[in-house]
């Protein structure tokens, strides 16, 4: 991990006007289910024409060599990727982003199962493995950052989990943020930028999201970070360097199961 890290120096040059351009990697955040934010993403791609893209939906290891042919057939690209049974959202919300540059290299950053599993019984920084200590896994989050985590994953599971599963679930956050810090750097490494990541507000905050781990291990890389809301709700939280907003989709209320219980 160490070369990789060095080699990011030959990567660093003048800041543009436009910071879109200036940026070395864009974090392009979404809430899963509105397809505007993934067309928002797929312009965003289409203007910058990002060497790489890295996706919190595609496990590293499950992700085919996405040439320009197959991204020209939807139907064949969402079948070699397995996006039917990966549990995202519909394919045609994303494949807009593919076929916006379809010269990127793709790197998937989603973490597997088996990790996360290993959250609950290992160490964090064990569970993670070789380069932890990059990434900060290696120590605890500060006493304050730790409660506001806790009482995020509380309200985002409908105040429904066990006060002693908050802390593992944080942990799991940690992987999460760093798997997609990692792949970047990795995308980094090969194509030699810019790249743009696909993911979830959550881990695109740059207070202490993936963009914050990216810049513990790799200080001197330029990066932009993307938060979409939705109209009628608070901007996102989480030191975003640009917010904007989409009508929201109708949904069903997550945590009504839980009120009629």
């Amino acid at each position: 991990m160490k070369h990789v890290i060095l080699g990011l120096l030959l990567f660093a040059g003048p800041v543009a006007a436009d910071p879109l351009q200036g940026a070395q990697v864009l974090f392009l955040g979404e809430v899963h289910d509105n397809p505007a934010h993934h067309a928002r993403q797929a312009e965003i791609v289409a203007e910058v024409q990002p060497r790489a893209i890295v996706w919190e939906m595609l496990e590293p290891d499950a992700v085919p060599p996405v040439t320009p042919e197959l991204i020209g057939d939807e139907a064949a690209l969402g079948a070699a990727l397995n996006w039917a049974d990966s549990g995202w959202p519909d394919f045609s919300m994303y494949y807009p982003i593919f076929a916006a540059a379809p010269g990127a290299a793709h790197f998937g950053a989603q973490l597997p199962r088996g990790a996360a599993r290993a959250a609950m019984s290992q160490d964090l920084a064990e569970a993670f493995g070789d380069g932890a200590a990059l990434f900060g896994l290696d120590r605890p989050l500060p006493e304050e950052q730790q409660e506001r985590r806790e009482a995020l994953q509380m309200a985002a599971h409908c105040d429904a989990l066990p006060a002693e599963m908050l802390p593992m679930m944080v942990n799991i956050q940690r992987l999460r943020d760093a798997r997609l810090a990692m792949a970047v750097l990795e995308a980094l490494e090969a194509t030699g930028g810019p790249v743009a990541v696909i993911t979830g507000n959550g881990h695109a905050r740059k207070d202490w999201g993936a963009p914050a781990l990216l810049t513990l291990a790799a200080p001197d890389v330029a990066i932009l970070a993307l938060g979409q809301g939705e109209n009628g709700g608070t901007a996102p939280d989480g030191g975003f360097d640009l917010t904007e907003s989409a009508p929201p989709v109708d949904r069903p209320d997550p945590c009504e199961a839980f009120r009629a219980r």
